[in-house]
């Protein structure tokens, strides 16, 4: 079944070139550093055999930044190389770390890729972040006797679909991993039923619940809302995807007829969307301001458009409310417990099958809630806007969830001693 599987990925590699390159018309971080994508890089002069990281995107990454850090402190000796698959989260990855580790993009599924990485790094431990379940990369790993780690692991009943389609194959993969310390119980029941062995799955929590907000951002918030301007109530609709702002937009025009001098802090998902999304609210006759341009807000701007990179937490620390985008179109929804950890009341569409459990949580402890339209979305936005002791409330809710959820990024570190 492996066989057949790379099979089909040699075949499909043509057309994954072409989609590289059809991103980098948009975003043309996507046309540099093929190489590494085929494990073909300048080897680092590593003094020890490294732990590796894998971080698909910016959500990854941000979400593996204090287990990095932690590996760094603990292991001072050891190495970390940390890979990704996204220009963004490469640029997220060298913005926090910079030469602390060692970042390069991670290789394709294929063997020969697989081999030219790990002969060139060599590493003792593989962590995996979430669901990145690569079949060849795993048995590579397997075979040369690295650890591998699935770790904050989630499998969504939409992704155990797609996985039980691969049949065996997913079952021995699983098996292959040392350790897969999944977020929640659901989580758990799923990877076993794919076929994982049922005393390597444990729940150890999701590590995105040890979120810790420095005290200095806050400040900066606080910095960033008066030049927003204290006197007006802003809302933020953030990582935001495609055919979504258009109806952010449409919620936004009836929150303007109600609040007129209410301002929507927008941040589209994928930088290459910055310039269109900007385009749509001029379109609009929205006065729409670019966060990279640095122009003033004057009372009549409508749209603060968030076109930079890794400031999204700064971003909800200005903002009264957030609406966590993703959800009102079929892609899964983003991190909520970001703007829940900053006291923010969290709105979100119906489509969160990728934070099911923790946005379930959310909603049951009234930190959050759950619109299905535009027309909804408006509705919650004016009266949490209106109503300063509810959004209060639900953003407390959300502050004391988070911290009775805390420690699973200290249990995940000690199974990792384990195996380290």
């Amino acid at each position: 079944m492996r066989k057949l599987y790379t099979a089909v990925l040699y075949a499909a590699l043509p057309l994954v070139l072409l989609r590289l390159i059809w991103r980098g018309v948009k975003a043309r971080s996507y046309l540099y550093r093929w190489g590494e994508r085929f494990g073909r890089f300048t080897s680092p002069a590593l003094p020890a055999r490294p732990i590796w990281v894998h971080a698909v995107s910016v959500g990854e990454s941000v979400a593996a930044a204090p287990l990095i850090e932690g590996l760094l402190q603990q292991y001072p000796g050891v190495p970390v190389v940390v890979t990704t698959t996204t220009p963004t989260g490469s640029e997220r990855i060298q913005a926090l770390f910079g030469d602390r580790v060692f970042h390069v993009y991670a290789p394709y599924d294929l063997p020969f890729a697989v081999n030219g990485f790990l002969g060139r790094t060599h590493p003792r431990l593989l962590l995996l972040m979430e669901t990145e379940i690569w079949p060849n990369l795993i048995a590579a790993c397997h075979t040369r006797r690295i650890s591998v780690v699935l770790a904050n692991a989630r499998m969504s009943e939409r992704s155990a679909k797609g996985y039980r389609r691969l049949g065996e194959l997913t079952g021995r993969t699983l098996r292959e991993i040392d350790l897969i310390a999944a977020q929640t119980e659901a989580d758990r029941q799923r990877f076993i039923g794919l076929g994982a062995d049922r005393h390597r799955v444990e729940v150890t929590g999701s590590i995105k619940f040890d979120t810790r907000i420095p005290a200095s951002l806050r400040e900066q918030g606080e910095v960033l809302r008066r030049y927003l301007g204290t006197g007006r109530p802003v809302w933020i609709a953030a990582s935001t995807h495609d055919g979504e702002d258009e109806l952010v937009l449409d919620a936004f025009d009836q929150v303007r007829a109600r609040i007129p001098d209410s301002l929507l802090v927008l941040v589209p998902r994928h930088p290459e969307r910055f310039q269109r999304v900007a385009g749509l609210c001029r379109r609009r006759d929205l006065v729409t301001v670019l966060r990279s341009e640095g122009a003033p807000v004057e009372p009549d701007c409508a749209v603060y458009l968030g076109d930079t990179m890794g400031e999204l937490t700064l971003l909800y620390a200005a903002a009264d409310l957030a609406f966590v985008g993703g959800s009102l179109v079929p892609t899964g929804g983003h991190n909520v417990l970001e703007p829940a950890a900053l006291g923010l009341p969290v709105l979100v569409g119906p489509h969160t099958f990728n934070f099911a459990e923790i946005v379930s949580m959310l909603l049951v402890h009234d930190a959050a809630r759950e619109i299905t339209d535009s027309d909804q979305l408006a509705e919650r936005v004016i009266e949490l806007l209106q109503d300063a002791n509810l959004r209060h409330v639900l953003g407390e809710n959300g502050r004391e969830l988070i911290e009775r959820n805390r420690g699973a990024l200290e249990r995940l570190k000690e199974r990792i001693e384990s195996l380290m």
